[in-house]
């Protein structure tokens, strides 16, 4: 067991504050964020919250079990969900285009807005630009938060390669779009007097026919439209951003951190807690997803190994009895399928007549079942027991390295599933186990496969 002990972080407390408008579910990708966001955003509206998730990537079930698998950018109703406690349910899944669309269209008149969007270049940047989902996700999150219809936001980030992109992102593209390369192709239609406009000229020529070389003239001209029709918009997406970062550093706000069990998740996780630290955001707490569990964790992996090798070598014992040739003196004793007057067909391994004497000595335990076979069931299990209480241990170890380096940080263990979750009832089951002190929850019921983890 673990030396440093976490805090435990209390998720009911959180949702049921008043004063907590926004929770962000930040972290690596495929650790269960977009799960436990939804989780969080059923949980909530089922304790009187009128909540709204914005999903980034569901799964397709899980997208259908909140109805939003065919949605756009647009909130709809979870129905089934909070009815009882006065709450509400809203689910939306970020379109990011169209959250683009709409930013431009709200930030230019008519004509040049129409001119933004039929652009090439522009097309090509709001469809997949390195950073644009994540700027867009933040653009999405500031509208919501300014409509106030909800008194709660649970935000789902999206699976960048790093968790910190989702910090980033933004400010680079705002950077981009807000930079000087876009601004000096500009320049020549705003520097005042003949002279200036020749210099001037001369240099962006030079400047703009290297770049021509390297990105194509036709992509160069898509460019250079696109900056002309975007002058009046120019500093409206790094103020944007900056509003955002304020936004989310705001008290209402809470950074949930979302990790598996594993080392390089629990690494990104370290990391993103000391940047959230070092950008002053309100760190809540670490979800751990995924954990596994035992109903016997008393009996180690090494004792489980040692008894399945004790009983592996006495298996063996009775399968091979001694002298060449001997049958035991008690038939039920010995080997499978083996009696005075029975033997096994060496084609197709089925065992022929038994004596009926050892029928009758077998005849309190299970006929279908012979000492050995059930011997080889339990060696069987207790290796798989071995292996599950060895991964239970590799995860401790993780956890504590993780809790030694951020002791204050308060953590919520959230126990496997055996299965994917792909309907309500299974975001209802994460909901209680976030909730859940580590003692009170289930171990995973499918002890068998100790790879089955929850959808993410």
């Amino acid at each position: 067991m673990s030396m440093d002990v976490a805090p435990r972080l209390e998720t009911d407390a959180l949702l049921d504050d008043p004063q907590t408008r926004i929770v962000v579910c930040c972290g690596s990708g495929g650790v269960g964020k977009t799960t436990t966001a939804a989780a969080l955003g059923v949980r909530a509206a089922e304790r009187g919250r009128k909540a709204v998730v914005l999903t980034i990537d569901p799964a397709r079930r899980l997208a259908q079990s909140m109805g939003i698998d065919a949605l756009d950018n647009v909130p709809r109703r979870v129905e089934g969900v909070g009815d009882e406690a006065g709450g509400e349910l809203h689910a939306m899944m970020l379109d990011m285009k169209r959250t683009f669309d709409e930013f431009v269209e709200a930030h230019a008149d008519p004509e040049r807005a129409r001119a933004i969007l039929a652009n090439p270049f522009y097309q090509s940047l709001s469809a997949g630009f390195a950073g644009t989902q994540e700027y867009m996700a933040m653009e999405k999150l500031g509208q919501l938060r300014a409509r106030d219809e909800w008194d709660l936001i649970i935000v789902d980030t999206p699976p960048s390669r790093s968790a910190l992109d989702f910090l980033d992102a933004p400010k680079r593209l705002g950077s981009f779009l807000d930079g000087k390369f876009i601004r000096v192709l500009m320049a020549p239609a705003k520097v005042g007097g003949r002279a200036g406009m020749k210099f001037l000229n001369v240099g962006v020529s030079m400047m703009t026919g290297t770049v021509s070389k390297v990105l194509g003239g036709q992509l160069m001209r898509d460019v250079q439209t696109f900056a002309a029709a975007m002058d009046t918009m120019f500093g409206g997406f790094r103020t944007r951003a900056e509003a955002t970062y304020r936004l989310l550093q705001a008290p209402g706000t809470a950074f949930l951190v979302v990790a598996a069990p594993e080392r390089d998740a629990l690494r990104e996780a370290a990391y993103f807690v000391e940047r959230l630290a070092a950008d002053q955001m309100p760190l809540a707490g670490l979800v751990l997803n995924r954990v596994h569990g035992s109903g016997a964790e008393q009996l180690s992996a090494e004792r489980a190994l040692a008894a399945a090798e004790t009983l592996s070598l006495k298996g063996s014992a009775v399968a091979d009895p001694p002298g060449e040739g001997s049958v035991p003196a008690n038939p039920g004793e010995g080997a499978e399928n083996l009696g005075p007057d029975g033997f096994v067909d060496p084609d197709s391994g089925n065992a022929q007549a038994r004596n009926a004497s050892a029928a009758d000595n077998s005849s309190a335990a299970d006929p279908d079942v012979s000492p050995t076979s059930a011997e080889r069931l339990a060696v069987g299990l207790l290796r798989l027991h071995a292996e599950r209480m060895q991964v239970l241990g590799r995860e401790q170890r993780t956890h504590d390295r993780f809790t030694a380096l951020h002791p204050e940080v308060p953590v919520a263990q959230v126990a496997a599933l055996p299965g994917d979750v792909h309907d309500l009832a299974g975001l209802r089951a994460i909901g209680d186990r976030l909730a859940a002190a580590p003692a009170d929850q289930p171990a995973e019921s499918d002890q068998s496969n100790p790879s089955k983890r929850t959808a993410g």
